[in-house]
């Protein structure tokens, strides 16, 4: 069978070996003659499971215990709503960052319970995009907290500082970025990702919240806070108020475990910044491609870029996938080149792709 390599933003590739772990376990889990899927959740070696993945996570991102771990449904962008929703009395409002897409999406939501302090930090300068510095945003000293997304995977623009905030409870949507890079926890208030980019197949969201920020007052809670997302009572009833999705947490659990025997997030973060190295440092040597986002503000994780001559994008995506080299459309509003090098893409595919690259532009310039 001829090698891909699988450059999807997502749902993205994981480890090969974590599949075939999950192959040979996927009818006889635990020696238990069924599958994984099919178990009850209520199982001891299910609940077994859940702790395992708990205490892993916070091993890797070295997580206080003033924090606790929630597991959702519903993807990232059912936080979109969820957030303002438990965070927000009815007379309070909240700072929100428009970086990228998945910003304008989170501002949409936030705006059906609140009136967002919409702050937009993206600039640009002599055609190539940047980002502000964190401190220099016109944050309201009246409002709750300041929400943003850090790595916006459709543009490929990213802020890479970490946000260092004493008065301001900070919400981020790591969706995309965690466990990419060390980060410090304390720093935030709450952060948030789908798994299907980085930990495991769609159909589970991770929450790490400080636990004074999960709302106690039911009387001052919003009358309309479904029960699925009110994170008092998903902490109460151990993520398991509903049916968890159990299959995307099963194999979200063998990522972690492939990341800590990897070495961690410290090695698996050197690894990501040389593969974005060598994959920029391709496009910034040629004048055959193109990268429009500043230096300290691009994406370790998506590569956005554009042929000089845009007709001939098309054939480098079609070369590209008679070469192995799969899902590198950019986004339908962005258009170009899009290479998502998430934890699982080896170096050796970022490598496959710099080769293809020189190869192309030696043909068709």
């Amino acid at each position: 069978m001829k090698k891909i390599f699988n450059f999807s933003p997502g749902p993205a590739s994981l480890p090969y070996e974590v599949l075939k772990k999950a192959q040979n376990e996927f009818t006889n889990w635990h020696n238990l003659n069924i599958s994984v899927m099919e178990i009850s959740h209520r199982n001891n070696e299910f609940i077994k499971l859940m702790k395992d993945i708990k205490n892993n996570l916070r091993e890797l991102m070295n997580i206080p215990f003033e924090y606790e771990i929630l597991f959702c449904q519903g993807g990232a962008r059912t936080q979109f709503s969820a957030i303002p929703m438990n965070l927000l009395y009815y007379d309070e409002t909240a700072d929100y960052a428009n970086i990228g897409h998945w910003s304008n999406q989170a501002i949409k939501e936030a705006k059906k319970y609140c009136k967002p302090n919409i702050i937009n930090p993206v600039r640009k300068k002599n055609g190539i995009y940047y980002i502000e510095k964190i401190e220099n945003w016109n944050l309201n000293d009246n409002t709750k907290y300041i929400h943003y997304c850090p790595n916006e995977t459709i543009e490929g623009i990213a802020i890479n500082e970490e946000p260092k905030l004493k008065n301001k409870i900070v919400v981020a949507d790591l969706s995309s970025s965690i466990l990419t890079k060390e980060i410090n926890i304390k720093n935030y208030g709450m952060i948030y990702a789908s798994v299907q980019k980085n930990i495991g197949p769609a159909g589970l969201t991770i929450i790490i919240i400080k636990k004074d920020l999960i709302i106690n007052d039911i009387k001052k809670k919003r009358k309309e806070l479904p029960s699925v997302l009110d994170y008092q009572i998903i902490l109460k009833y151990n993520s398991m108020f509903n049916t968890p999705p159990t299959f995307s947490l099963y194999l979200s659990g063998l990522v972690l475990k492939w990341l800590k025997k990897k070495g961690g997030v410290k090695y698996i973060g050197k690894i990501n910044k040389k593969k974005a190295e060598l994959l920029y440092s391709t496009i910034d040597s040629s004048d055959f491609y193109i990268n429009k986002i500043s230096n300290n503000n691009r994406s370790i994780t998506n590569i956005v870029f554009h042929l000089k001559n845009p007709k001939k994008e098309n054939l480098f995506l079609k070369k590209a996938q008679e070469n192995g080299l799969m899902y590198l459309k950019g986004h339908k509003m962005i258009g170009g080149i899009r290479a998502s090098i998430y934890n699982a893409m080896p170096i050796e595919g970022v490598k496959k792709l710099i080769n293809f690259m020189n190869d192309f532009e030696k043909s068709y310039l």
